[in-house]
C-alpha cells in the first residue's frame, strides 16, 4: 500500500492545476510547470482536492502511485512557495562570486570554475562563501545545487569544499608521527 499514493493534496489558492490526460499543467504567483505521467495512473482533481489512483496492486503501479502524487505535490509546492538550496564553501582561497549572469567558482584548482545560469533557476552570492540556489522546480534546483557541489565535493581529513548548508562531514584522523 502506498500511504504516501493515498494522501489527498489540497491546492492553495491563487494555484491553478489543469489536467489533460496524463499531462498536468500547474500555474500559480511563481511560475509554471508542466509534466507528462503514467497514462495508466487516474489524476482526479475535485474541489481543489487532487487525487492520485492506480488501476491494479501490481509492483509497479504501487510505485508509480507514490511517485506520481509526490511530484504533483512538488509542482504545487514550486509554483506556490519555491525551493531553495544553500552551499557553503570553506577552505583557504575557495570563493564564488557572480560576474553578470555567470557563477565563477574559485576552488583550489589553477583556473576558476565558470557555471552558466539556468533558466528557471536563480543564484545569489550573498558572502563570498555562500551560495544559494532558487527556482520552482524542485528536481533542477537539486541537480544545479548538485552540479556546483561536484566542483570540489568536502573532503574529509581537512573538511574542505564546498558542502550543502548544515552537511556534516564525518573527519578522520590523518597520519600520525611516532
Amino acid at each position: 500500500m502506498s500511504r504516501i499514493g493515498l494522501k489527498i493534496l489540497e491546492i492553495p489558492q491563487g494555484v491553478e492545476v489543469k489536467i489533460d490526460g496524463s499531462n498536468v499543467t500547474v500555474k500559480g504567483p511563481k511560475g509554471e510547470l508542466s509534466r507528462s505521467f503514467n497514462s495508466e495512473m487516474k489524476i482526479n482533481l475535485d474541489d481543489n482536492i487532487l487525487t492520485v489512483a492506480r488501476p491494479s496492486d501490481s509492483k509497479q503501479h504501487k510505485a508509480l502511485h507514490g511517485t506520481t502524487r509526490s511530484i504533483i505535490g512538488n509542482m504545487v509546492e514550486g509554483v506556490h512557495n519555491g525551493f531553495e538550496k544553500t552551499l557553503e564553501i570553506q577552505g583557504v582561497g575557495y570563493r564564488a562570486q557572480k560576474q553578470g549572469n555567470k557563477l565563477v567558482v574559485n576552488a583550489g584548482y589553477s583556473h576558476p570554475v565558470e557555471i552558466e545560469s539556468i533558466e528557471g533557476i536563480e543564484i545569489e552570492v550573498p558572502a563570498n562563501t555562500k551560495v544559494i540556489i532558487k527556482g520552482i522546480d524542485k528536481e533542477l534546483v537539486g541537480a544545479v545545487a548538485a552540479n556546483i557541489r561536484a566542483i570540489r565535493p568536502p573532503e574529509p581529513y581537512k573538511g574542505k569544499g564546498i558542502r550543502y548548508q548544515g552537511e556534516y562531514v564525518r573527519r578522520k584522523e590523518g597520519k600520525t608521527a611516532k
